[in-house]
């Protein structure tokens, strides 16, 4: 009897534990909203990508562009906002240029947004902290992507902590290169 009671309650235990770190990382991206002004910033960056289909525009605030260019660190409150859009097709299905070389884009497919804030990020173990970064994902329709794994967001960036875990730092450094 008394190792069924035990058994319960190390079982009990386990799933408050994964409730918790499962609520813990959808607060997270409960914490960055939907950047309604994202257009107003700076279109730092457009990237082609051939093997997703897609052209991706990268926005973020002149505050942020002046910090990375005097070399201080990216303020916080900071957005950044990537725009995914599709590409229009040839019959083979491959992405069409137009007459800049660049890839025609169409409709658009979603966004990803990284925002800056003082204090976010405490809450993460050190391996999976990205500084005060927190994710968010949105479709077409600028309502979050509950199919996003934001835990994807975090992994992957962690690799960028060098530069403030941003992958696009260089580009930021200097706009439309």
């Amino acid at each position: 009897m008394r190792l069924r009671t035990n058994i319960a309650i190390a079982l009990l235990g386990a799933i408050f534990a994964g409730l918790t770190v499962t609520e813990t990382l959808r607060a997270a991206g409960d914490k960055v909203a939907f950047p309604q002004n994202y257009a107003r910033g700076v279109l730092y960056w457009v990237q082609d990508r051939p093997l997703n289909k897609q052209v991706r525009e990268y926005y973020t605030s002149k505050a942020a562009i002046d910090a990375v260019q005097n070399d201080k660190p990216i303020p916080s409150g900071t957005v950044i906002t990537v725009v995914q859009y599709n590409t229009q097709l040839d019959a083979a299905g491959n992405p069409v240029k137009g007459a800049n070389e660049r890839f025609i884009k169409t409709d658009i497919r979603g966004f990803t947004v990284m925002e800056k804030r003082t204090g976010w990020g405490a809450d993460y173990a050190a391996d999976v902290r990205n500084g005060e970064w927190e994710y968010q994902a949105f479709g077409a329709d600028k309502k979050p992507n509950a199919m996003a794994d934001l835990n994807t967001c975090f992994a992957c960036h962690k690799r960028q902590e060098t530069q403030d875990f941003v992958y696009s730092i260089n580009n930021i450094r200097a706009p439309g290169q």
